[in-house]
């Protein structure tokens, strides 16, 4: 069996970023509070509960005077402005790139739009967003959404989307406004971050190499997912698996699917995926005969953000 892996896989900048600004808090504050899970994997935030870090959903959990930190995914202005009532010190670990589509929806909303985000109801991101301006957006979550959805005014209608969302899917979804809302106003560079995109790009590239592909990632984690549906989109399996202890039973349901023994398997990661996991699934692979062939790269990250103030 030969093992291909793409590349970019696992870890993206927004991550890194995130869990650096905790790990930095818990040296210089002690004990903290995180809003969230601040990435979207059990793992990473395991470990981060094992340094000293305390994960609570809201802020009335915070005790008065402590330290929250926001996960990666964003919060709205009311989660900002009850964490200030309780004078809670705030760090801020949103991922820039999803600052980026808060500060679009502002922008919007002050210009008198009404704004269409495209994305997966309830996700913490999305809920992130919405408040932003909560009378003035609503979500669309298929192109089923994008053909019935009505608007106020056709003429005053803008989108953005979720930044960890299929490429094509939300494409699709895209053209589908445009027709309909000729004159509909969207962000001046995509909202799909350039990780998400990249990993996707990847993906399509390794299912021209192999029988099956498996996507190290979490349930919780809309860019693991997303992984899996372009794969299985090229009409390949693929499976989603947190550990190596999922390698054996996976291969056999690949076998079963294709009806013969899998010749080659590809292997990724979604964007909060820690490398360990990575290659603790490559070294199954490779204790069940599997053979390392080639990296399958198709882009070159070297994007880094710099900390908050209050941390460098």
């Amino acid at each position: 069996m030969k093992i291909y892996l793409a590349s970019p896989r696992g870890f993206c900048a927004g991550v890194e970023y995130a869990i650096e600004i905790v790990e930095r808090s818990l040296k210089r504050f002690g004990p903290v509070y995180v809003r969230h899970e601040i990435v979207h994997n059990h793992r990473v935030v395991d470990r981060l509960k094992d340094l000293g870090a305390i994960f609570v959903e809201e802020p009335h959990e915070v005790p008065a005077d402590e330290t929250v930190i926001y996960s990666a995914h964003g919060v709205s202005p009311a989660v900002r402005a009850e964490s200030r009532a309780k004078g809670l010190r705030e760090i801020d670990a949103t991922c820039p790139l999803v600052r980026k589509v808060h500060d679009e929806a502002v922008r919007l909303a002050k210009d008198g739009y009404e704004i269409l985000l495209i994305g997966h109801e309830g996700h913490v991101e999305v809920e992130g967003t919405k408040g932003e301006a909560p009378d003035r957006i609503r979500v669309v979550e298929t192109i089923e959404d994008a053909a019935t959805i009505e608007v106020r005014d056709p003429e005053r209608v803008g989108y953005l989307t979720q930044t960890t969302l299929s490429v094509d899917d939300t494409a699709g979804i895209v053209a589908k406004l445009k027709e309909r809302f000729p004159k509909i106003a969207g962000p001046a560079k995509d909202d799909i971050c350039y990780a998400t995109q990249n990993r996707q790009n990847a993906v399509k590239e390794l299912c021209t190499y192999v029988d099956a592909v498996l996507v190290v990632g979490d349930p919780h984690s809309s860019n693991s997912n997303r992984l899996v549906d372009v794969a299985r989109g090229q009409g390949l399996f693929a499976h989603l698996l947190q550990t190596a202890d999922q390698v054996e039973t996976l291969l056999e349901e690949a076998r079963g699917c294709i009806g013969r023994d899998v010749a080659s398997v590809g292997l990724t990661a979604g964007a909060s995926a820690p490398a360990d996991l990575i290659e603790g699934v490559l070294e199954k692979l490779v204790e069940l005969g599997g053979v390392m062939e080639d990296e399958i790269v198709t882009a070159r990250e070297r994007i880094h953000f710099a900390l908050p103030p209050e941390l460098r």
